[in-house]
């Protein structure tokens, strides 16, 4: 028997970890180009799809390519040889490599990228920086008493009840449903047509998110066994505890900012910092957010975070960490967009050598950033009069 696995393997178990819906509406996730049928042996990860990588898929004779950033993140008029992306896409479909894309989904995950970049810099009691909003749901159906069990087990095996670090999470009151079947019904007690009835049932309640809500309905309507089901469904206005964005966690032992920003820029091989803060403060507790999370500035001084690191920081968004006599009162720090996400490889290549330890995992040779840093040499000659 061929335990091969396909594409379409490969993309369950990391959609299980990082359910496509949890991707940001401006995000394309998915699989990209190539045929979800097709079997995988070996496979290259990377940060982002370039020529080179391509060039190393088929050095190893891969069969897929699993990027963070998508390539195709916006719809293409053509798939032709003109210009970059729509190039690089003809290319991987002309060599027959698949590629997946996982972005801000896994930037979502429990475990995801900004729960790494906290590891990476030491960071402990790791959790999420900002839980999402308008997602969670509540489900309350009305069952039989005979057959509670099975539907509870069967809402919390599609994913509904996750609070926290705990599943399978319900709450069930008892109570009498009255119905009177109808004459073309198939009823589960009484006969068609007949009088009202009663039975004892009970309310059970579970949270669902807004991207299980398919699946979670779906095992509810497999598994009840009424022919016509009682539910409501409604809005809980909290944040999800099961995903969000950024991380926020503390250093065993703290350290002075100076000596932070050097493991900032040594554990992430950064070649530069941008960064604002007093070099004397004390950093104890630490906020993070791989790639573009400047819009968490304030969230992260909100949560008291002594320092923030993540990128693509604007020159005025600086300005927000300043206090009314211009101190800085926490420290913004941007290693770069590269910098704090190129972990995410080797975040991909564990994870998936543990789902699928018979397919050759690669994590590629290629710094995948067009941006390069200058340092000048200090030999450039006198100043221009």
């Amino acid at each position: 028997m061929d335990d091969t696995p396909t594409i379409a393997d490969i993309a369950t178990a990391l959609e299980a970890w990082a359910p496509p819906g949890s991707a940001q509406d401006y995000d394309n996730v998915g699989l990209q180009v190539g045929d979800a049928a097709r079997g995988v042996t070996r496979a290259v990860l990377a940060l982002d799809a370039t020529p080179e990588v391509l060039a190393e898929a088929k050095a190893h004779d891969a069969e897929l390519v699993v990027t963070h950033h998508p390539l195709l993140f916006r719809p293409l008029d053509g798939v032709t040889a003109d210009g970059y992306v729509s190039n690089l896409a003809l290319r991987f479909a002309e060599a027959g490599i698949g590629l997946y894309s996982i972005h801000t989904n896994l930037d979502a995950a429990p475990e995801g990228v900004s729960f790494a970049l906290a590891e990476r810099l030491g960071l402990t009691d790791v959790g999420f920086l900002d839980g999402f909003a308008d997602t969670l749901y509540k489900l309350a159906v009305f069952v039989p008493e005979d057959a509670v069990d099975d539907v509870r087990q069967a809402l919390a095996d599609a994913g509904a009840g996750q609070i926290g670090d705990y599943e399978a999470c319900a709450f069930a009151t008892e109570g009498t449903g009255f119905f009177a079947p109808g004459a073309d019904t198939d009823p589960h007690i009484g006969t068609a047509g007949g009088n009202v009835e009663s039975a004892d049932e009970r309310k059970l309640e579970v949270e669902v998110a807004r991207w299980a809500l398919g699946p979670v309905k779906a095992a509810l309507q497999e598994a009840h066994p009424y022919e016509e089901m009682a539910y409501d469904l409604y809005p809980v206005k909290q944040k999800n505890s099961q995903a969000g964005l950024g991380a926020l966690g503390h250093l065993d032992d703290p350290l002075p900012l100076s000596a932070f920003l050097d493991r900032v820029a040594t554990r992430l091989d950064a070649g530069s910092l941008r960064y604002v803060g007093d070099p004397d403060a004390t950093v104890e507790r630490a906020a993070v957010c791989g790639g573009a999370g400047s819009d968490f500035i304030g969230t992260a001084r909100g949560a008291g975070a002594d320092a923030y690191v993540t990128a693509d920081v604007t020159y005025h968004e600086f300005f927000d960490v300043l206090g009314t006599d211009g101190a800085p009162e926490m420290a913004l720090i941007d290693p770069g967009h590269y910098e704090t996400e190129a972990l995410t490889e080797a975040l991909l290549r564990d994870r998936l050598r543990e789902h699928f330890p018979r397919v050759d995992w690669h994590r590629t040779d290629t710094t995948t950033s067009p941006m390069r840093t200058f340092v000048p040499s200090g030999d450039a000659g006198d100043e221009p009069s």
